[in-house]
């Protein structure tokens, strides 16, 4: 259904709703005319419910098809439970509460619409959420909801209804108070699914919420109304046993189409302000409760005291949880940031420091020896003959190759020292306060890159030109640019006199030996 017809039906269906609320409860009907049109709102709507959720099942397949099923189920049974009413309290005229067949009916309602619930939550792989709870905290907090509604509901009329059970026996129980309990319950399921699961944020599962809340709230009056010998109920009690079956009937035909799209920057997503709401509001409702009840001289129960602090216990581990979850994810962006930064200044081949840290690193040192002597050095290293290599062997060879010649440069220098890949099969080293004259330090690089590597089984010689630049006077007018551009002409000296040569600027060549 579009939205639109969706929106007409709406309006025709809360205008039906809300006439016969008023009409009920004004008695223009007189008392049977107001008990008939009651009930009859209720099954017609149970009906068309039925009938929707079934239709829709045939057109959709897989947990869309399931889910709708299990609701045609649940209004199935709410509809033999309405009948079963109807005729023991209009035609019979059984008392209440009731012992026809009608609580049953009423009590697998909720039972089978959770179990559709589930189904879709569990079925519709691609709307999960974008942030998932642990389980751990799924079900504390759903115990933490479910305490706090008992303490609720416990203060203000569930310990009455005790002392009614064990006069009257559990019938009660299950004809009663069974009934609104099993609709809170899956209230509190249906809401945490909703923070877990994106496919429970969908307008029909917004109506069957307002359904399960409008027959509650109806049952939970009807059994304090029961548990106080009232046996004509009010019809503006029947409120929400009205609207709820019309809701059921609004949902079976409400477009399903679920939330979609980006978030704005900065802006808690449904999900996760749920997940951070609404395990504790019933508790807040709870807590303000049983304060007012203290501060006016209502005393609490053993009941209510024991588990209310159940409920603080595990609210303080549920934040122990939630606390250890925020550190080990600060753990992780620490973690993702130093591999990023790592990724920004380091050659993704061989591991070494790129270009940008090289350059970075460089102008800090001569920046740092002005005004000083401190020595410092220079290396421009060039693979000789690496096109050959990967025309030759392929690439995987010369990236193996790239990899050795950068662990050896790292091999022959201290560790406060940097290596550096310049670019395709470009070196840089850089010696920062390194006593070692330039020729020692050319020739201990040379003969470390000459060792031969292993490539397809064979040893071969890959030989290197270097090209070095040493400072060891105050030269304050030199940048790091400079410096580099030197490096590099030396290195192109020594590719003009031969293979594996090093040039040290401004000095006579090294041959190989």
């Amino acid at each position: 259904m579009t939205q639109r017809r969706f929106g007409a039906v709406t309006v025709v269906a809360g205008v039906l709703l809300v006439g016969t609320v008023l009409a009920v409860s004004s008695g223009a009907f007189g008392r049977q005319g107001s008990v008939a049109a009651d009930k009859l709102l209720q099954l017609v709507a149970a009906v068309l419910a039925m009938i929707g959720f079934l239709r829709g099942a045939r057109r959709a397949d897989g947990a869309e098809r399931l889910w709708r099923l299990w609701f045609g189920a649940a209004m199935a049974s709410l509809t033999v439970g309405l009948s079963a009413w109807i005729w023991g309290q209009q035609i019979l005229g059984v008392q209440l509460p009731s012992s026809t067949l009608a609580p049953l009916g009423f009590l697998m309602t909720p039972v089978l619409a959770t179990c559709g619930i589930v189904t879709l939550a569990h079925g519709g792989g691609e709307g999960r959420a974008e942030t998932r709870p642990r389980p751990a905290v799924i079900v504390l907090d759903t115990v933490i909801v479910i305490g706090s509604l008992f303490v609720l509901a416990w203060t203000s009329a569930i310990e009455s209804m005790v002392r009614t059970w064990e006069r009257d026996g559990a019938g009660f129980a299950t004809a009663v108070v069974a009934h609104p309990a099993a609709y809170l319950v899956a209230i509190v399921i249906l809401v945490v699914l909703s923070w877990t699961h994106r496919t429970i944020r969908r307008l029909p599962m917004l109506l069957v919420a307002l359904a399960f809340v409008a027959q509650s709230t109806s049952g939970w009056i009807f059994a304090y109304l029961v548990n106080h010998g009232v046996g004509t109920i009010p019809p503006l009690a029947d409120a929400g046993f009205m609207t709820c079956p019309v809701l059921f009937a609004l949902a079976s035909v409400a477009p399903t189409r679920t939330p979609r799209g980006e978030y704005p920057e900065g802006r808690l997503r449904t999900g996760q302000l749920l997940h951070l709401v609404v395990p504790y509001l019933p508790l807040l409702v709870t807590c303000l409760f049983v304060v007012v009840g203290t501060a006016t001289g209502v005393a609490l129960s053993p009941t209510e005291i024991y588990v209310g602090l159940a409920v603080i216990v595990l609210v303080i581990l549920r934040q122990l949880i939630t606390l250890m979850d925020n550190i080990r994810l600060l753990e992780r962006l620490h973690d993702s940031q130093r591999r990023l930064a790592h990724q920004a200044f380091h050659d993704p081949l061989t591991g070494v420091a790129n270009r940008s840290l090289f350059q970075e690193r460089l102008a800090a040192a001569v920046a740092g020896r002005h005004g000083t002597c401190r020595p410092l050095a220079l290396l421009f290293v060039d693979v000789d003959g690496f096109k050959a290599v990967n025309d030759g062997f392929g690439h995987a060879t010369g990236d193996a190759v790239l990899r050795t010649i950068a662990a050896r440069l790292k091999g022959c220098v201290r560790a406060v020292d940097m290596v550096a890949r310049l670019g395709g099969d470009e070196f840089g080293v850089l010696l920062d306060g390194d006593d070692s004259t330039p020729e020692q330090i050319g020739e201990r690089v040379r003969g470390t890159l000459t060792l031969p590597h292993l490539i397809e089984g064979q040893q071969r010689e890959v030989h290197a030109s270097i090209g070095i630049v040493h400072l060891s006077t105050r030269e304050p007018d030199i940048t790091a640019d400079e410096l580099l551009g030197r490096a590099d002409a030396a290195m192109y000296a020594a590719k003009r006199l031969g293979r594996g040569l090093v040039v040290v600027h401004g000095a006579a060549s090294m041959p190989n030996n």
